[in-house]
């Protein structure tokens, strides 16, 4: 697998959501992906390259292209960066050439992809892990999402709290004494599985919670579309924890914020 799975995948996990919702819009653009969910949350309202960048010029024309689409919607917006679109001079200016045009640095993400899972180190804690499809799994998974994320609960709810996203988006929640304690989403794309949503309350980690509900989701998507491969884009607390499980970095992605 290749950077391209993770771009593809990517793209593909925020177009589930904004497929799913009614002022939702998904475009293809010069060189651009759109996936806008049309929410408060910005990161949901999203740009993404979708060919290869040889010059600084061209980076900014795709940037201002971008920009316009969501300026004339009134929404504020990121841009989810592979950076291994970009050619190799470019890139080492790209952050520049993003915020010259407004566009904060957010956060840098190890794109990982692993063929199949190395088994667990040690026994996984039991939990019971419940799909998300009622009121209450979703808004358990909104609730963890938001303390985990560190984003509003209204704005969580706006994106998530939507019976037409659930149907391309797998997300499960581990209960532990009835508790909700711990989150996982599966989106099929780029011929792999895309691990998304990958939380733990505070108070409950440490205790392989997060990694028995992402190998239940795995193995549930194993089950459902016969593909083992995956991939996710890694946190600084998740990065030792995937590369454990078999992960290896293939890419970056880099998050600008409007």
């Amino acid at each position: 697998m290749t950077f391209e799975n993770v771009a593809d995948n990517l793209r593909e996990s925020f177009r589930v959501v904004a497929a799913g919702r009614g002022r939702g819009e998904v475009r293809e653009l010069p060189g651009v992906s759109i996936a806008a969910a049309g929410v408060t949350f910005q990161m949901f309202n999203a740009a993404f390259l979708s060919a290869p960048v040889a010059t600084e010029a061209e980076l900014q024309q795709r940037i201002l292209l971008s920009m316009s689409h969501f300026n004339v919607r009134g929404l504020e917006w990121a841009y989810w960066v592979c950076e291994d679109w970009i050619d190799s001079r470019t890139r080492r200016k790209s952050r520049q050439i993003f915020e010259r045009q407004g566009l904060r640095h957010s956060v840098d993400l190890p794109g990982m992809v692993a063929e199949r899972i190395a088994p667990p180190v040690k026994p996984l804690p039991a939990l019971e892990i419940r799909r998300v499809g009622d009121t209450a799994t979703r808004e358990a998974f909104c609730t963890i999402g938001s303390v985990c994320f560190h984003v509003p609960i209204a704005w969580f709810r706006e994106v998530f709290d939507n019976r037409a996203v659930w149907e391309a988006f797998a997300a499960y929640v581990g209960y532990r004494n009835e508790d909700p304690v711990s989150t996982a989403a599966i989106v099929m794309g780029g011929g792999a599985i895309g691990v998304y949503n990958l939380a733990t309350m505070p108070d409950r980690q440490r205790h392989g919670y997060g990694e028995a509900v992402m190998r239940h989701a795995l193995a549930q998507a194993q089950k459902e579309h016969g593909i083992e491969r995956s991939i996710l884009q890694s946190t600084p607390a998740g990065y030792r924890l995937y590369e454990r499980m078999g992960y290896r970095t293939v890419t970056r992605v880099s998050v600008y914020a409007s």
